[in-house]
Formats: C-alpha cells, sequence, structure tokens
C-alpha cells in the first residue's frame, strides 16, 4: 500500500553514542541506563539489581511499575526466569492474563500454555517456521509496527517478552518507537483534528497487510473468533503525558471512509516511527526480557526471513485495568461516526 513507509534502523541497543552518552542512574537497588533521553522525555531503560531467583517483593513490583510509566520499556538482562516464573511475575502486574486463543489448536502449540503465547519461529519438532505455511504468514504482522491486542475491546496494558535458548549473536531485534514524545511533537492543526477520533481495530486486517495472497480472506472461525474492537486515538499516558494509540491493526477511524483512514492512520504510525523516536534492542542470550507498556509505545519485530535463525520468545500479556481499559464507549462511537 501506498501510503505505507516500512523504514530501516540501526540495529543496536543502547544506540550507538559518542562523549554524549547518558549515564546510568542509582536508586535504590537497582541500577537504570537510560536509551532515550530528550527535552525531558525518558524512554527506554536498561534495569539491573532485581533478584529474578526468588517471588518480587510489592515494594519492588511498585518501584519497577514507577520505572515502567517512566520509561515504558523496560529491559532485564540474564534474568534466569522459566515460564512458571515469566507468569507469576506478570500477575503481579495485573488481575488478569491474556488466555491464548490457541487459532491453530492447542495440540499444535510449542508451548500449550494458556497464560503464554509462542512468538518464536520454531515448531513442534524444533525445526523452524516453514515458509509459507499460515503460521509463517501470520506471524509477518508482527514486523509491521502495531501495539498488542488493541483488536480487543478489553485491552492489554502490559507485554512480557521473555527469551529462551541461546539467541545467535546480531539475529534477533525488536524495536520500540515512543509515541508520547511522538504526539507531543505534532502540529497543534493536527492534535486539534485527531482529539476526538475513534479507530477500529482489526486483527485480520493487520494479516492482510501484511500478507494479502494468505489473509486476503480469512478463515470462518478466525473472524469468529476475533471481531473488531474501537479505542480513542489520543489517550492519555500513566505519566500524564498524551499519546497515541496506534497499531498496524487500526482500520478505520469512525465517520471516514476505508481510503482517507489509512492514510491518516500511517501518516501518522510514519511520523511515530521516525529513527528519533525509535531504538532497537538485542536479545543476547536466554533469560533476556523486555516488559513494555501498550499504551505509550509500538513495537515491531524483525521479519521472517529464510536465513533467520532460531528465536525462542514467549510473551505474557497483562490486561489494562484502568480507565480505558474497555475502549470507547457506544456513545462516543456514535458521536464519532459509527452506525451500529
Amino acid at each position: 500500500m501506498d501510503h505505507m513507509n516500512i523504514r530501516a534502523y540501526e540495529k543496536t541497543c543502547p544506540p550507538r553514542r559518542g562523549a554524549d552518552a547518558i549515564k546510568p542512574i542509582h536508586k535504590g537497588t537497582f541500577t537504570i541506563k537510560p536509551v532515550f533521553e530528550s527535552g525531558g522525555s525518558s524512554f527506554g531503560a536498561e534495569i539491573y539489581g532485581v533478584d529474578w531467583s526468588k517471588p518480587i517483593p510489592p515494594e519492588i513490583v511498585a518501584q519497577l511499575v514507577a520505572l515502567q510509566d517512566t520509561y515504558s520499556v523496560l529491559i532485564f538482562r540474564s534474568t534466569g526466569l522459566t515460564n512458571a516464573g515469566h507468569i507469576a511475575f506478570s500477575q503481579q502486574l495485573g488481575k488478569e492474563l491474556e488466555i491464548n486463543p490457541f487459532f491453530y489448536g492447542r495440540e499444535n502449540d510449542r508451548l500449550g500454555e494458556p497464560l503464554l503465547f509462542d512468538v518464536g519461529n520454531i515448531e513442534l519438532d524444533g525445526s523452524l517456521v516453514k515458509r509459507d505455511s499460515r503460521r509463517w504468514h501470520h506471524s509477518l504482522g508482527n514486523a509491521l509496527w502495531h501495539t498488542d491486542s488493541p483488536y480487543h475491546q478489553h485491552r492489554s496494558k502490559y507485554s512480557i517478552l521473555l527469551s529462551h535458548g541461546n539467541p545467535v549473536a546480531g539475529g534477533s531485534y525488536t524495536h520500540f518507537a515512543d509515541t508520547r514524545r511522538a504526539y507531543a511533537d505534532l502540529p497543534q492543526s493536527t492534535k486539534d483534528e485527531i482529539e476526538d477520533l475513534v479507530i477500529e481495530h482489526d486483527l485480520w486486517h493487520s494479516r492482510k497487510l501484511a500478507s494479502p495472497e494468505v489473509f486476503g480472506n480469512p478463515l470462518p472461525h478466525e473472524l469468529k473468533a476475533k471481531p473488531p474492537a474501537f479505542h480513542r486515538l489520543v489517550q492519555v499516558a500513566p505519566d500524564g503525558r498524551k499519546t497515541l494509540y496506534l497499531a498496524a491493526h487500526a482500520k478505520m477511524v469512525l465517520g471516514r471512509n476505508f481510503e482517507d483512514s489509512q492514510r491518516l492512520i500511517w501518516e501518522l504510525i510514519d511520523h511515530c516511527t521516525q529513527p528519533k523516536y525509535v531504538f532497537s534492542t538485542e536479545w543476547k542470550q536466554g533469560g533476556d526480557m523486555v516488559w513494555w507498556d501498550n499504551r505509550q509505545s509500538m513495537h515491531r519485530a524483525n521479519p521472517y526471513t529464510e536465513a533467520m535463525t532460531a528465536r525462542d520468545v514467549r510473551r505474557s500479556t497483562i490486561l489494562d485495568d484502568g480507565p480505558l481499559a474497555y475502549g470507547a464507549s457506544s456513545q462516543e462511537k456514535i458521536a464519532a461516526g459509527w452506525c451500529p
């Protein structure tokens, strides 16, 4: 699609720096290494000093949540967490975790764990995902900029991605974009235009964008399992700043036609994903973990290629419990141009 601009980025995290390198911050038991600091805005940080070998005390969880509200993306190295430890920490961050729908059958899922999503590229027999399989094409959508699960009416708050095994150096990255700072830099005329817009988010729309030959017509059970959801475009992040709630899953701006909707959506995605708002983190070893806030960032994975190496990464998704958790109300949707 002509309005989609898919950039490449320098694969470093933190980015290469000279004399202006950001100095680590020591706070209590934590050492914090920020990725981006610009004009009073912070985005991304590597955090050291958490003892992952035992349950995390509530007061440490509260401190980590405060850091999350500031940086939006937290990176932890060599945690040593198992699936059970991953789930247990996730449950300390919210009352509910998203349940894996197992679109292709629980018996075909390598983990078979309802509270974890296998977002790696490894099959049940240990081989890599086969080119042109439905799973291959489904995962192509992960290489488009997105937030996790805005296509649920009860949206997600956090995602936690944990690496297992031994990633090949230089072979696996996840890229993150700061939608708070990107919103702040928009022209006032654009802010006024988009302030009250409501967006229809559809999982199958993003899959069709990434792989139109396979997902141009989703299967009936797929459509039934995941209908669209509706959320406000401009929201308030946990730190009080306005942010854009945006993703490749965004299909329609209520009250506008499809072409105009997609043009605006991708103009905003293009704006948010300029290099000055983006960093890339490398998966260096098993136990590396990244925790991000879907309400104030976007992300994307490296696309599948035939030359890719094994990636064993598993995601938990914590459901939102804030005031905007259930998206736009019927009254907001109607006011925005929705016809029930």
